[in-house]
């Protein structure tokens, strides 16, 4: 199975997560969380303090500047190494390509200073076989630690189909090891809503993956669903190696609003929640994730990146 590199498959990742699977889930552990809005808990909640001050790399998942990826992937990166970035995150199409291109495009991020620590892929990226082993090669070239899966095979709804598919996560796991890569899945909407059993996805997967498991977090997607994100990474100690600062605001797309916000203009409380993954959750790096706003795709990442900047400075 491999990804088309047209500009129509870069410029739709969600085309990729519905080809890939039917329905997203995600990560998990014990505590469960009403729905609703977020809580004023996390505003007056008093921030766990870093141990001890670090740098922490700032990168691009690159779907936030599809377009421009699709019609000039080198000036793509040219752009983005200038802006200040240090970090980017392929999705989908990246599979497809051949080795000697990977090879080309590692040249590329050598030659501007960008690091490749992660990969969004489909399930079978991490199932023993041909596709595992093109997708070991793939992120080895490109230097990247996390094979990150985007969404679960079809059909994946119940917590029973959760626990089989972590199964299999446990497998690639011990698996990607020998080869210096590590297993992670990031998180929807969906997989903060309870089941009917009153459990959430997230909580089985967490339960059912081990410590080595990556949980790349989607802070925008348990804002929206009315999720603790404080909780969460207390819950998930030292799993939380990559956060995706994705902000959320109530409204619509037409009054821009929901994901268009920019980065610092929704609801998410920050502060709190960089404190909490530096202290507790194990993080590494960060991504910027912007699905759309009112600017241009580069001044988009470019406004993102100076509010993360304003925002380090006071935190």
């Amino acid at each position: 199975m491999a990804f088309a590199t047209t500009p129509q498959a870069l410029q739709s990742r969600r085309r990729f997560l519905q080809i890939s699977s039917a329905v997203p889930a995600m990560l998990a552990v014990q505590s469960l969380l009403p729905t609703g809005l977020v809580s004023s808990a996390h505003a007056v909640e008093p921030p766990i303090a870093p141990a001890a001050l670090k740098k922490y790399p700032v990168g691009l998942e690159l779907y936030s500047v599809r377009g421009e990826l699709a019609r000039d992937l080198p000036n793509t990166l040219r752009i983005v190494a200038k802006m200040g970035y240090e970090v980017v995150e392929f999705f989908a199409p990246y599979f497809s390509w051949t080795f000697p291109y990977a090879k080309d495009v590692r040249r590329q991020l050598d030659d501007l200073g960008l690091r490749c620590f992660s990969t969004h892929n489909n399930f079978p990226s991490l199932t023993p076989g041909e596709m595992m082993a093109r997708a070991i090669e793939l992120n080895q070239i490109l230097g990247a630690r996390h094979i990150i899966m985007a969404s679960p095979p079809p059909n994946t709804k119940t917590g029973e189909d959760w626990k089989r598919v972590c199964g299999q996560l446990t497998t690639a796991v011990e698996q990607l090891k020998s080869h210096g890569l590590a297993a992670g899945f990031h998180n929807h909407r969906i997989e903060w809503t309870p089941l009917s059993s009153g459990q959430r996805l997230m909580d089985i997967i967490a339960a059912n993956t081990p410590p080595e498991f990556v949980l790349q977090f989607d802070v925008g997607t348990c804002i929206e669903a009315g999720a603790d994100p404080m909780a969460w990474i207390k819950s998930n100690p030292g799993r939380i190696k990559s956060v995706h600062l994705k902000d959320w605001a109530p409204g619509t797309k037409a009054e821009e609003k929901g994901y268009r916000v920019l980065f610092g203009e929704g609801t998410a409380p920050w502060k709190g929640i960089l404190s909490n993954v530096e202290a507790v959750g194990g993080v590494e790096f960060y991504l910027i994730e912007q699905e759309g706003s009112r600017f241009p795709e580069f001044e988009t990442a470019q406004r993102c990146l100076d509010s993360w900047r304003a925002l380090r400075k006071t935190a």
